[in-house]
């Protein structure tokens, strides 16, 4: 009968040989690889479809913007009350108090691409990243499998949680980048054009590219930033942080926070402050969470002694 502990009995009955490892590892790896190539021919073949799903909230910034130029008397310039009056109403558009007004010219949106195959390899890199999504409940389970063997019982059963957390916590930062950020992002831009003064004509025809990068890059963003309660409540459970250490640094936190939104946003206020503000409160409800942390290991090592 074995002397060891049993966290470290399970760990030596899942001992293999470095063989049995790599096999192992080259069959999740050919699995990941199957899965993604599926992803991104499912993705390709509707490339098309999914590109234009990404203009839906560019649809709704144009036509939000076309009828407050429609009502306004003077639509061109710097008009506060018309900026202010269309702020409100795609506000109220994007949280449901207000139905989208349809902008009487059908014809809006316009987004032109400058070289032959442009955008071609924007749907490429499209499925590519369609096909990461698709794929991705099966990549961090092989990824779990491969590395649950060598973990302990109690870090299996505390690393579980945390998997499934984090593409929830993602799924929420891209939910407000399509219905809020990028709304308000493309509305502010559309609003800078002048148009109908006379003979000058300063339009914004985004390229096919340009636009899918701005999307991608803020996904990106809002995404990974909103994985800053998984990160610091990882942090918690080691020791490494604690709930008054965090508490006590809010205000650099809060610092950090604005720098970090004004480098991986575009360069504009709107869209720093919406991704600053929603971080700013998960990092207060990761500070929860790390309290409850330690409150339930001082309960623990209470009950040992």
């Amino acid at each position: 009968m074995s002397d060891l502990p049993p966290e470290e009995s399970d760990i030596e009955a899942s001992r293999a040989p470095l063989l049995d490892h790599l096999i192992e590892l080259r069959q999740r790896l050919v699995v990941s690889i199957v899965a993604l190539t599926v992803g991104f021919v499912l993705c390709f073949a509707f490339a098309t479809q999914i590109y234009s799903l990404l203009l839906h909230p560019f649809e709704i910034a144009a036509n939000l913007l076309a009828v407050r130029n429609a009502e306004a008397a003077h639509p061109t310039g710097f008009d506060p009350k018309g900026l202010w009056d269309g702020t409100r109403n795609l506000f109220l558009a994007l949280i449901g108090q207000q139905p989208v007004p349809v902008a009487p010219n059908q014809h809006l949106l316009k987004l032109v691409f400058t070289a032959p195959l442009e955008f071609f390899f924007t749907k490429v890199k499209l499925a590519g990243v369609g096909a990461v999504a698709i794929a991705f409940p099966i990549l961090a389970w092989q990824v779990y499998a491969f590395v649950a063997p060598g973990l302990y019982k109690r870090e299996r059963h505390a690393f579980l949680p945390f998997l499934l957390a984090a593409p929830v916590l993602f799924s929420l930062g891209a939910a407000m980048v399509y219905y809020v950020i990028l709304p308000f992002v493309l509305w502010f831009s559309l609003s800078q054009q002048i148009v109908g003064a006379g003979n000058i004509s300063v339009e914004l025809l985004p390229k096919v590219s340009e636009y899918f990068n701005l999307v991608t890059t803020l996904l990106l963003a809002f995404g990974l930033c909103f994985q800053l309660p998984v990160v610091l409540t990882l942090l918690g459970m080691t020791g490494i942080v604690t709930s008054k250490m965090l508490m006590s640094g809010w205000r650099y936190a809060v610092l950090g926070v604005f720098v970090v939104a004004a480098v991986v946003t575009p360069p504009d206020p709107i869209s720093q402050t919406l991704l600053a503000v929603p971080i700013i409160g998960l990092y207060f409800i990761s500070v929860l969470c790390v309290k409850l942390i330690e409150r339930r290991r001082d309960k623990a090592d209470a009950a040992a002694t």
